[in-house]
């Protein structure tokens, strides 16, 4: 009997967030957005405000209520798949194949209205769209275009990106897998880490150094491919609903037709790092716009001392800088977007773009997780995960040093990414 009774104690679920904290709107009721304050939509085509509102309406409706749910468990919300399907966002760019053929000004701003709910969202569908995909637009030839990508673009097959290796992340061009040619293909050999829709993807995008020329080509490789193994990297603090996997390439045979004809080099692989990172630099922009959004409310309806958080003056100071940063941001993401589109961007642009913006966006989600007290520790109020979320954010696609020290070898001429030579001591 006492066995029963501790059970029942102990055992009983958790309150609801509604009933236990009934002071606040949690997250699963996304805010509206209030960050614009300077009206920089105003600089959008209606293309492109078409595109934003149609993101934004899907994810405060479908997907901002089941988020902390899959978060917690660290797994992947299939169910999402068709309604992002039906976005039409998948593609982005490229023209032709059913891919939108957006402007990349509409691509960002559809992937910043992602990361504004959910990161981990945006972060699979832009290794999906503007890394695999992508590659095989830019990359491929015109039969691997019209076999793969129609497919893709409807979500009905799934995407990932291997180029990051253990030994092998900041310094992605020295990649240790290999690719040697046999009759008819290729065999490869070797480990990927960290990549992100592994576990279940159809096809996967590999990145493996030729023995024959040293040089770097890529591969489209099934998911069934004898030899290919995906693993699901487990314990991750922050973007915990994209499916990271460690990956073993065993003897792993290519079909010659598999091959895309357009890496031969890792400046091949460039192109396409060019523009995810222009993407990239918009998921903290949405990332932060969510924060602001979740702490304006917050703070209005939350009271202490006999009167709303909103009206103490330290609160409103650090949700105005929170407001700045929002604005700067989207203006440093929406130039680069211009210089790319005229052709004028520049590797520097990109590293700069995308170091800066998550400086202040970690800075932004610090001052939102202070704003929200105790609650800003619980994901169902949204803070909490986008904190977590960001810190990969911040280090993936380049980090926030290296990104740096692309644009300062850009604008000093001079590359600082080896250490220096050793020299013999001085006889002084």
């Amino acid at each position: 009997m006492h066995k029963e009774a501790k059970s029942s104690y102990f055992d009983m679920p958790a309150l609801d967030v509604s009933v236990a904290f009934p002071q606040a709107t949690p997250a699963s009721n996304f805010p509206p957005c209030t960050s614009d304050y300077y009206q920089l939509a105003d600089l959008l085509t209606p293309e492109e405000q078409a595109v934003r509102m149609k993101v934004r309406e899907c994810m405060e409706k479908e997907v901002a209520p089941i988020m902390a749910k899959y978060w917690e468990k660290a797994e992947f919300p299939f169910e999402v798949i068709p309604k992002f399907a039906a976005l039409h966002i998948a593609g982005g760019t490229i023209k032709g194949y059913g891919c939108p053929g957006s402007s990349i000004t509409g691509s960002a701003v559809a992937a910043a209205e992602v990361a504004r709910v959910d990161a981990s969202c945006s972060t699979f569908i832009l290794v999906h769209s503007s890394l695999a995909m992508l590659t095989i637009g830019l990359c491929g030839s015109e039969m691997q275009k019209q076999k793969y990508l129609p497919s893709l673009a409807e979500l009905d097959t799934i995407a990932c990106w291997g180029l990051t290796e253990p030994d092998y992340g900041s310094d992605a061009s020295g990649l240790g897998t290999t690719a040697r040619k046999v009759e008819g293909g290729w065999i490869l050999e070797g480990q990927k880490r960290w990549i992100g829709n592994s576990t279940f993807a159809n096809i996967l995008v590999i990145f493996a150094r030729n023995t024959s020329t040293n040089q770097i080509n890529g591969f489209i490789v099934k998911k069934d491919a004898p030899g290919l193994q995906a693993t699901k990297m487990e314990n991750k603090i922050g973007l915990r609903i994209v499916q990271n996997g460690d990956i073993l390439l065993k003897k792993v045979f290519v079909p010659d037709e598999d091959r895309l004809p357009g890496v031969n080099s890792f400046q091949d692989t460039n192109k396409v790092l060019a523009v995810s990172r222009v993407m990239v630099a918009w998921q903290p922009i949405g990332i932060a716009m969510g924060v602001y959004d979740m702490c304006h409310r917050y703070l209005k309806e939350r009271k202490q001392f006999g009167a709303p958080l909103a009206a103490f003056q330290i609160n409103q100071q650090k949700l105005v800088q929170m407001l700045s940063n929002v604005q700067a941001m989207i203006l440093v993401g929406w130039r680069l977007c211009k210089l790319y589109e005229s052709g004028k961007m520049t590797p520097g642009h990109a590293s700069l773009g995308k170091s800066w913006n998550t400086l202040r966006a970690r800075e932004t989600v610090a001052l939102g997780r202070e704003l929200l007290g105790g609650n800003g520790i619980l994901s169902d109020f949204h803070v909490a995960k986008a904190f977590c979320d960001l810190e990969p954010i911040y280090t993936f696609e380049g980090t926030y040093d290296i990104n740096t020290l692309v644009t300062g070898r850009e604008i000093t001429g001079l590359a600082s990414f080896k250490p220096a030579p050793s020299r013999q001591k001085s006889r002084l």
